[in-house]
């Protein structure tokens, strides 16, 4: 409990300085394994990913490549209720210290085929401007330099942070305030992907 603590504490304070925080090791390595495991037996389900919502949705392959689950709690196998858990403990810790009023969170599996990408964007929705934090826990399992995939955060000045995808690396940032990318992947990149909603999930279609 107490390295859970230091772990929220430690991705608040980071938000609060940089917009964006990093944490290795967020959850064990038998967990990422099994997270790993339970995407790679829901492959077939997977939809490619678009832009827009609603009537604005479209595929467009020139600007994002992946291919996404999306997940319901309900009826997801206990290692994803058990990360989810821990996503919800994190939304509340920070909720008490920064002050965004979240309320809620959605989040998809994420596969990123070889030769993919994700060109430069923000994640708060024209017509949907609930998002107020991404979060990505990464399930890549030895990735290496080399392997493409980097989540490339633009800050001020237009400089950059490139973030690899190693396996139980956890990521959080501002949705609507950082533009990012996904570099090209030179081989599966695999996570699941979240947003921090500012607003009930249930609610978002009467919008």
């Amino acid at each position: 409990m107490k390295n859970e603590i230091n772990q929220f504490e430690n991705i608040a304070d980071e938000l609060a300085n940089n917009g964006f925080a990093v944490c290795d090791d967020f959850i064990s390595k038998k967990h990422t394994d099994d997270l790993l495991g339970i995407m790679n037996d829901e492959e077939m389900k997977f939809k490619k990913a678009g832009i827009g919502t609603q009537d604005n949705f479209q595929l467009n392959t020139s600007i994002r490549g992946d291919y996404i689950k999306w997940i319901q709690y309900k009826n997801a196998a206990p290692a994803t209720k058990e990360y989810l858990s821990k996503i919800l403990q994190l939304m509340d810790y920070i909720n008490k210290t920064c002050f965004l009023g979240l309320k809620d969170f959605e989040s998809h599996y994420t596969r990123y085929p070889t030769g993919t990408f994700y060109k430069r964007h923000i994640d708060q929705l024209k017509f949907n401007d609930h998002r107020r934090l991404t979060f990505i826990l990464y399930l890549n399992k030895s990735w290496i330099q080399g392997d493409g995939g980097e989540l490339r955060i633009y800050q001020k000045n237009n400089t950059f942070t490139n973030i690899e995808p190693v396996g139980g690396r956890f990521v959080c940032f501002r949705s609507e305030l950082l533009e990012h990318e996904v570099l090209e992947c030179k081989k599966d990149r695999l996570s699941i992907t979240g947003w921090m909603l500012n607003e009930l999930e249930s609610l978002k279609f009467l919008k």
